[in-house]
């Protein structure tokens, strides 16, 4: 990997820079500290090969790829604000490297200050991991993945960049309870539900930031009547993340006999999608209507013990709908 630095590291700081710029004038990176951590931790070499489609079908781009002209191609993707499909399997993505863009609003969303200690689920390639690591130190920071193939590349590459923070093979479900308790949670994976383990392994006044159906979630986590709470809002974005390795297949909802202007809303799939199993799609799509075709950041949910709801405005109604199982 030293070579791959020596090689890269000139070309590579200036297609940061203006990965960074592109991200800036789009609104995001206003916190510095994260800003530096975008400037300074170098993307390429968390992605020393990616595939893109072409033609229909995946190409594999590769920093050692004999082609002068490829490789130029890798290094400029490397620095796109787009994601990258960085493991295939079956022809299935498992594993990729997310939008810096939408990296950068997540990690704002978090809220994180000095001492606090983070729980990243998916580690993915390892780029986020030293982001954080960037901002909090090594030791503030533990990322979990299922899967020992992309812990290990992620402990890899993580090392070729300077850092050493917890990576840990093991069900991100069920969180790191050997690491806890924990200021911040934040997932790099689609979630059905939120799993209790993650409130659970977290002090007070915690930050909990994952994707959850088509949306981003941040909830802060205290004590309800019933114990452990954590409850929040979603984010206006929209948001597309592989699933959580290990967890339920998102329930569909079925769409036949729907109008093709609310079918194609994106809005309106999130809806979908958040109450599946709860509501009827035309009861659905009435309550789309009625309050006027909903943004994300009208919605929330709550998380108490083992039992946690989606809503539309009010945690306590009058439009709630029960989430799945919340596992761990």
């Amino acid at each position: 990997m030293g070579q791959v630095v020596d090689r890269f590291a000139e070309p590579a700081a200036e297609a940061r820079r203006s990965m960074v710029r592109e991200i800036v004038a789009g609104g995001g990176l206003t916190d510095p500290a994260w800003r530096a951590a975008f400037e300074e931790v170098p993307r390429h070499l968390f992605v020393p090969y990616y595939f893109t489609v072409r033609a229909g079908a995946y190409e594999r781009l590769w920093c050692e790829d004999p082609d002068p002209g490829r490789r130029a191609r890798w290094l400029r993707g490397a620095y796109s604000d787009e994601p990258l499909a960085t493991r295939l399997r079956d022809g299935d993505l498992v594993s990729s490297s997310s939008q810096p863009s939408l990296m950068a609003l997540m990690l704002d969303a978090l809220e994180v200050t000095g001492g606090d200690r983070v729980l990243e689920i998916g580690a993915g390639t390892g780029y986020n991991a030293a982001l954080l690591a960037h901002r909090l130190g090594d030791e503030a920071v533990t990322t979990v993945d299922l899967d020992p193939d992309i812990t290990e590349s992620a402990r890899v590459h993580l090392a070729a960049a300077g850092h050493h923070p917890a990576v840990v093979t093991g069900d991100g479900a069920r969180g790191c309870l050997e690491r806890a308790p924990f200021d911040c949670v934040i997932a790099t994976c689609t979630l059905t539900s939120v799993p209790s383990a993650w409130p659970a392994q977290c002090d007070d006044g915690a930050r909990i930031v994952a994707p959850l159906s088509t949306g981003i979630i941040v909830l802060r986590v205290g004590h309800g009547a019933g114990g452990r709470v954590a409850e929040g809002r979603f984010l206006r974005t929209s948001a597309y993340f592989v699933p959580l390795r290990g967890a339920a297949p998102p329930e569909q909802a079925r769409t036949g006999g729907l109008p093709r202007r609310a079918i194609e809303n994106d809005l309106f799939r999130f809806l979908l999608s958040l109450t599946a199993g709860s509501l009827d799609p035309r009861e659905a799509l009435a309550l789309w209507e009625r309050e006027h075709r909903p943004e994300r950041d009208r919605f929330g949910v709550t998380v108490s013990g083992e039992h946690q709801w989606a809503w539309l405005d009010d945690p306590e109604g009058p439009y709630v709908w029960p989430l799945g199982s919340s596992g761990g």
